[in-house]
């Protein structure tokens, strides 16, 4: 296992646990907390995993049952030799949570975790409690911005991203506004992603991004925003770091189109890791969040 527990044992506290999913693949995530308390799932993006979350799972988790996975393909999660797309990722969600018999959660969510939790809490309408929302979208993409566009080209792309590391290694540069990463923070980030082979979901997470409504990934991200305002009632937190050039200010636009009684938090100076960029303010927004929780006991 490219990941080093001991070496990261103070950043990454937790215990771990694996699902078989139907495949045969071994599913990595966290289950912190009374098993009896209300449910939290925390779905990670690219090329990040549930090592994103730990602050708020260490904040959380004396009230909380919070669970994180890694997606296939990331963090402590198996590295088969497929490409996974985002209805893989849903399944792979729903799994997890019907095999803990969790009935009742809510979702905090980043990047491709916005689409890939939305997409199974818009399946269930009436399991969710809260959600919040780190600069993420779910719905078809309006532009690729050129960084990722750069990524997409094919061969180069490839060597780039799964050879060199590019994405991964640029992401802990390029997504803070203000601030830079504690050196052992970032090699955590970028621990399980130490070879060609254990680098092949990054890239298939670049790759899976549409571009034309026929893609069976842009029917799905349709499909999602067709549902979004089943939500719209709910308690739901958007917070956005504004100088994000991946999920740009518009993305927020439109949750807040469909979710106009949402609890908006916007940082002028923060980029597309905003629980990295301004994590004191996040961890704080979100402990408040969760404290007017009135989410009932999960059996």
């Amino acid at each position: 296992m490219a990941f080093d527990r001991d070496k990261f044992a103070d950043l990454y506290p937790f215990e771990s646990h694996w699902l078989t999913v139907p495949d045969g693949a071994q599913l990595h995530y966290l289950d912190e907390g009374a098993r009896t308390a209300p449910a939290i799932l925390f779905v990670h993006g690219n090329p990040t995993w549930s090592f994103h979350w730990r602050r708020l799972i260490t904040r959380l988790s004396s009230e909380f049952r919070c669970i994180a996975v890694d997606h296939l393909g990331c963090g402590l999660s198996d590295k088969p030799a497929r490409d996974y797309a985002l209805v893989d990722h849903i399944d792979h969600l729903q799994q997890l949570v019907d095999s803990l018999g969790v009935q009742r959660f809510s979702l905090v969510a980043q990047d491709w975790g916005g689409a890939i939790g939305l997409g199974f809490a818009t399946d269930r309408p009436t399991s969710v409690d809260r959600i919040a929302l780190f600069n993420t979208a779910a719905f078809p993409p309006p532009y690729v911005p050129w960084q990722i566009g750069v990524c997409r080209i094919p061969l180069l792309g490839k060597v780039a991203v799964q050879g060199g590391n590019l994405f991964a290694r640029a992401a802990l540069r390029m997504t803070l506004a203000t601030r830079k990463l504690d050196p052992r923070v970032a090699a955590a980030y970028v621990a399980p992603y130490d070879s060609w082979a254990n680098r092949r979901q990054i890239r298939a997470f670049v790759d899976d991004i549409p571009t034309r409504p026929h893609q069976p990934t842009w029917q799905r991200l349709a499909e999602i925003e067709a549902k979004l305002p089943q939500l719209a009632e709910h308690s739901a937190m958007l917070v956005w770091g504004m100088r994000d050039w991946c999920f740009r200010p518009e993305c927020l636009d439109r949750f807040v189109a469909v979710w106009p009684n949402a609890d908006v938090h916007r940082f002028e100076n923060a980029g597309h890791w905003v629980v990295e960029d301004v994590p004191d303010d996040v961890d704080g927004l979100v402990q408040q969040f969760f404290a007017r929780s009135t989410a009932p006991v999960v059996e």
